[in-house]
């Protein structure tokens, strides 16, 4: 007599000789198993997840509200100038002058992203043609270059700044300070442009600055094109100060090339400004942020690992006549293990999902109030993400393996 011998899908043997080969889950059914328990007890599930999920979501609370802080002092540092350097000419007698092209020269260094301009036309202004020279002896007439307000960090009040295609037209923007001084408050379109005299010639002032807190010279300065200068006033080309806006993580090294650069015969007759003591600040800031958060992250993890691990050996031990019924049945170990292995992994994946979600939220939410740039670290991100999968894994190892061990008769026994 030939006996025959198929497998049910759980192992067990039908209509004769058992085979002894295990059943292989495909990895969508071991994950359908892993989600049963999820499903099937909610509120267990949710309350398992909650304590991953604050975990997370402090992770990244502590550490997106202090970045995004940071980002806002280190905006308040870099107004202050940390990647501007002046260049001028030593004072001595006779005089030095910077050659006409050394501004350009300047540009051509690699870190550098802006060079910018000015120079002392030694012109008169007037209010008008019958104002006597005395009354305005405070204001110097400067010849701009038309990116100069991008290199000192400078904004137009009303009106508009000097441009390429209007360079050689006798033109004139006003600092603040010459604003005040000349009567002049403010530009508008609907008015005609007011026209101040200097060296006998009329310009038409097309706007005002703000103040300039980082080059305070330019507030009682009045501001005329370049080649206008040249034409009008007779200007030499020589520039006075030239302003450099480079790199911030280069900007000593660009300050150790520049008078080389700017004027290769006479290098020793350049003076250029240190950077900024706020720039040391930024640095400083910078690295005790950098402490902060590694520690704070390192706390809200090991707290939201405990957690998880806690929950899920108490949900595997609650859940052990499920685990004898699925080996009566005919369920191998390693198919138990990877059920809540599985499980522990899923639930810790959502717990890390959520809390992501929520500390995102509420750091975007306290930052926008603080009116500060919000910032969420990727890294963060990426830690609370892995994070909770490694500490699913983790948390679910033991329990998994306990649950593998268990002999149908024992597992029943204990309901």
């Amino acid at each position: 007599m030939t006996i025959t011998s198929t497998r049910h899908a759980a192992g067990r043997p039908v209509g004769g000789v058992a085979d002894s080969r295990p059943v292989r889950l495909a990895p969508l059914d071991i994950l359908s198993l892993g989600l049963l328990g999820i499903r099937t007890r909610k509120v267990r599930a949710a309350l398992s997840a909650l304590g991953i999920s604050i975990g997370i979501a402090t992770l990244i609370v502590v550490t997106g509200i202090p970045a995004s802080s940071q980002k806002a002092l280190m905006n308040r540092l870099s107004a202050l100038g940390t990647n501007m350097l002046q260049a001028v000419p030593a004072r001595q007698e006779p005089p030095v002058q910077l050659p006409p092209e050394s501004v350009d020269m300047a540009g051509r260094i690699g870190p550098v992203t802006v060079a910018s301009a000015v120079a002392n036309t030694h012109a008169e202004v007037f209010r008008n043609d019958r104002m006597s020279a005395s009354d305005y002896s405070g204001l110097t007439v400067l010849a701009g270059k038309v990116d100069l307000l991008e290199a000192i960090n400078a904004k137009v009040g009303s009106g508009r700044f000097l441009s390429t295609d209007r360079d050689r037209f006798p033109t004139a923007v006003l600092g603040s300070g010459a604003a005040s001084l000349l009567g002049i408050p403010k530009i508008t379109a609907e008015q005609p442009a007011p026209q101040i005299y200097i060296n006998r010639r009329w310009f038409t002032v097309i706007g005002i600055l703000e103040r300039t807190p980082l080059s305070p010279e330019i507030d009682r300065s009045v501001l005329v094109g370049w080649d206008a200068a040249r034409d009008l006033l007779k200007f030499d080309g020589h520039p006075t100060v030239i302003y450099i806006k480079a790199v911030e993580s280069q900007i000593e090294a660009v300050r150790d090339v520049l008078p080389a650069t700017i004027n290769p015969e006479l290098p020793g007759l350049v003076q250029v400004s240190r950077p900024s003591d706020a720039l040391a600040a930024k640095r400083a800031t910078e690295s005790t942020f950098s402490a902060l958060f590694l520690g704070l992250a390192g706390v809200a993890l090991l707290v939201g690992g405990i957690g998880v691990a806690n929950t899920m050996v108490i949900s595997v031990l609650e859940r052990r006549r499920e685990i004898g019924l699925r080996r009566a049945l005919g369920a191998n170990r390693g198919q138990i293990r990877s059920q809540f292995l599985t499980e522990s992994v899923v639930l810790a994946g959502l717990g890390g999902l959520t809390g992501t979600i929520l500390g995102a939220l509420a750091t975007v939410g306290y930052a926008t109030h603080q009116g500060w740039p919000p910032v969420i670290p990727l890294s963060s991100v990426a830690a609370g993400l892995g994070g909770a999968i490694l500490i699913g894994m983790l948390a679910g190892v033991y329990p998994s393996v306990r649950a593998a061990r268990l002999t149908p008769t024992a597992a029943l026994a204990t309901t």
